[in-house]
């Protein structure tokens, strides 16, 4: 069984991936100017990438 601090790590492994794979998105769509398309209120829509954050930090919610 993984301890908790091993199970911390992982977590943070995690997070650091996707923290990278979205700043790489928003990257590659500005350089092919090409919209985000994301499902937003159950509705698909196009967002501009240059009316996102270049990068984002996840954050552990309560609970």
């Amino acid at each position: 069984m993984e301890t908790k601090d091993q199970l911390k790590e992982e977590r943070d492994k995690i997070v650091k991936g996707l923290e990278e794979a979205y700043r790489k998105l928003v990257e590659f769509k500005k350089a092919k100017n090409s919209p985000l398309v994301v499902v937003r209120n159950g509705k698909i829509v196009e967002i501009d990438p240059y009316d996102v954050p270049p990068t984002i930090s996840y954050k552990r919610g309560q609970g």
